[in-house]
C-alpha cells in the first residue's frame, strides 16, 4: 500500500525539510494553497488537493478538503476488511500521515483594529477537521501539528518504517488539545462579540509558560501557564532580565504586587510577603517611595518581592541592593541600577508592560471538582458613594491618608486592617479570623507612628470593639465600608474620641 502524506500548513517552519525527507522515505505527498506553492517551488514533487478529490476548491478556499476522499482516507481502518472493501470501491486512498496546523485565528485577533469580518475568515473549518479525523484513527494515521515533532516522526520513520503506536497516541493527544485550544480562542472571542459575560459554558485555554520545580511546597507538582489573550499587565508577560527560575511562591506573590503597585499613579513601591503587602510608599521620586516602604517594615521586607512603578535609578538600586530580595519588578532599570543589581546572581530583575491592564480579564480561583469565576476587584472610591456619619469631618491630610490606605486594605487577605499615614503604611494586620484581632496586630506593628494615623477595613465592624481599639492607639480617622446593624455603635463611639469615620458603601473582601 502507498504511503501518502498529506500536508497543509499556515506556520511553515521546517516544512521544506520535513516533506523532503518524507518523500526520501517514498511518500507521496498531497498538499493545498499556499503550502502545495511553497513545496512546488523547493522542488518537491507534489499532488494538489483537487486532483485526488476530483473537486476544485470552492468559495474562495472555504471548501477543498472537506470531502470523501480526504476524510475517508484518514477514518479508514486499515485491519477491517468491510473497510478496506468500501475504500477500494470508491477508488478512496489511504493517507498515513497528515501534517497541518492551523490559520492564525490568535494572530488575527491579536491584531490593532481587526475587523470582526477578518476574525471570521480567519477560523479554519477543514484544518481541524482533518486534525481530529487523523487523531481519532490515530492506530494507522501518524497526526502532527507541531513543527518540534518533525524530527521525531522522521527518525522512527526511517529506523522503523512507522512510527509507533505510542508516539502516534502521544500527537494525537496533542492534537485534541491544541484543537481544544484553538476552539477556546475562538469561544472567548465570540463570547465576547456578544457581550456574554457568565455563558453557560466556560472554555478557557491556557499554554504552558513554565514548568516549576515543585509547588507551594516540595511535595507539589506545578507548572506556569500563560492565558494567549490575556492582560499584558501580568507577570505571565514579564521579561527576566536577571536571575534564577522563578518559583510558584515567587510567581503567586509577584502577581500580588503587581495588582498593588498598579492602585497608584504617582511614583510607588510595593513590598510583599506571602501575598500580603508589608510595605507600601509613595513619593515625589520612586527612590522616595522605596525608602518608605522599606521603613514601613524592614524586618518583613527581608527576602521579599519589591514592586516598583517607575523605572528603577542608581539611587533607588543602591538602597535595593542593601538587603536580600528575592524579586524586583519595575517597568525598566537604568543601565546603571541594571549593573549594581546584578552583582547578586541570583536575585531576579522582571520588567512588565505598566499601563496594559486588561478591565474585561477574570479572576478564576480553583476548587476541587470545580472553578469559582469573578471580576478582578477594580471598585475604588471614585466607584463609591462615600459618606461621613460622624460629626467630625477628615482633615484634608486625613482624606489623603485615607485614601491611601483604602487602595492598599483591599489588596490584603481578610481579615484586613491597615494603619497608615499620607504615604506610608504602618502597620498591616491580615487574614485573621476576627476584626479587632487584625486590627491589635496592625496597631502593634504601627506602634508610636499610630498616633495620628488613619485606620482602613477592608469590611464593616460588627462590633464597636475596632474603634475603641484604635482611638486608644491613637487613630484619628477611619475609613470603612459601613453596613453592620450595628453601625450606630461604632458612630457613637468615634464622636466620643473625636474620630472622623468614612463609610464607602463598598467591601473589599480578599480571601
Amino acid at each position: 500500500m502507498a504511503k501518502r502524506a498529506l500536508i497543509s500548513v499556515s506556520d511553515k517552519t521546517g516544512i521544506v525539510d520535513f516533506a523532503k525527507q518524507l518523500v526520501e522515505l517514498d511518500f507521496e505527498i498531497i498538499s493545498t494553497g499556499g503550502t502545495f506553492k511553497v513545496l512546488k517551488e523547493a522542488g518537491i514533487p507534489v499532488t494538489g488537493i483537487s486532483e485526488m478529490t476530483n473537486f476544485p476548491e470552492i468559495l474562495d478556499g472555504r471548501v477543498k478538503t472537506l470531502h470523501p476522499h480526504i476524510h475517508g482516507g484518514l477514518l479508514a481502518k486499515l485491519d477491517d476488511e468491510k473497510h478496506l472493501g468500501q475504500i477500494a470501491d470508491l477508488s478512496i486512498q489511504p493517507i498515513s500521515l497528515v501534517c497541518v496546523n492551523l490559520y492564525p485565528f490568535k494572530q488575527t485577533i491579536e491584531k490593532p483594529n481587526v475587523t470582526v469580518e477578518e476574525a471570521i475568515e480567519n477560523i479554519d473549518i477543514g484544518g481541524p477537521s482533518m486534525l481530529r479525523s487523523a487523531a481519532k484513527n490515530h492506530k494507522f494515521v501518524t497526526v502532527v501539528v507541531d513543527p518540534a515533532d518533525y524530527e521525531t516522526v522522521i527518525h522512527e520513520i526511517s529506523h522503523n518504517g512507522n512510527t509507533t503506536f505510542k508516539t502516534r497516541q502521544k500527537l494525537a493527544s496533542k492534537v485534541f488539545r491544541h484543537t481544544a485550544s484553538y476552539d477556546s480562542l475562538i469561544a472567548e472571542y465570540m463570547t465576547n462579540l456578544t457581550g456574554e459575560e457568565l455563558p453557560e459554558k466556560l472554555t478557557v485555554t491556557y499554554e504552558l509558560q513554565q514548568s516549576l520545580r515543585y509547588g507551594e511546597n516540595p511535595h507539589q507538582k506545578a507548572a506556569f501557564y500563560k492565558k494567549p489573550l490575556g492582560s499584558k499587565f501580568s507577570i505571565a508577560n514579564a521579561t527576566q532580565l536577571h536571575g534564577k527560575e522563578l518559583s510558584y511562591n515567587n510567581i503567586n506573590d509577584a502577581a500580588t504586587a503587581l495588582q498593588i503597585v498598579n492602585e497608584f499613579d504617582e511614583p510607588a513601591a510595593v513590598a510583599i510577603k506571602h501575598m500580603n503587602p508589608c510595605g507600601v510608599g509613595t513619593g515625589k521620586t520612586i527612590f522616595e517611595a522605596y525608602a518608605k516602604a522599606f521603613e514601613a517594615d524592614p524586618v518583613s521586607i527581608f527576602g521579599g518581592i519589591v514592586a516598583l512603578n517607575r523605572e528603577v535609578d542608581k539611587a533607588t538600586a543602591e538602597k535595593l541592593h542593601e538587603i536580600f530580595l528575592e524579586i524586583i519588578i519595575a517597568p525598566s532599570f537604568s543601565k546603571e541600577a541594571f549593573d549594581i543589581l546584578t552583582q547578586k546572581k541570583n536575585i531576579r530583575l522582571l520588567t512588565v508592560p505598566f499601563g496594559e491592564v486588561d478591565e474585561k480579564e477574570l479572576r478564576f480561583t480553583s476548587i476541587e471538582g470545580g472553578m469559582l469565576v469573578q471580576d478582578y476587584d477594580r471598585y475604588n472610591l471614585d466607584h463609591a458613594e462615600v459618606t461621613v456619619p460622624t460629626k467630625r469631618k477628615p482633615t484634608e491630610d486625613e482624606w489623603k491618608a485615607l485614601k491611601f490606605g483604602w487602595k492598599v486594605v483591599k489588596h490584603v487577605k481578610s481579615n484586613a486592617i491597615v494603619v497608615n499615614g499620607i504615604d506610608q503604611t504602618y502597620g498591616v494586620g491580615a487574614g485573621q479570623t476576627n476584626r479587632v484581632g487584625a486590627a491589635n496586630i496592625a496597631l502593634k506593628q504601627a506602634g508610636d507612628k499610630a498616633k495620628g494615623a488613619v485606620l482602613a477595613s477592608d469590611a464593616f465592624f460588627p462590633f464597636n470593639d475596632t474603634v475603641e481599639t484604635a482611638a486608644k492607639a491613637g487613630i484619628t480617622a477611619i475609613i470603612q465600608p459601613g453596613g453592620s446593624i450595628r453601625d450606630e455603635d461604632s458612630i457613637k463611639l468615634a464622636d466620643e474620641y473625636g474620630i472622623a469615620m468614612v463609610f464607602t458603601g463598598i467591601r473589599h473582601f480578599k480571601h
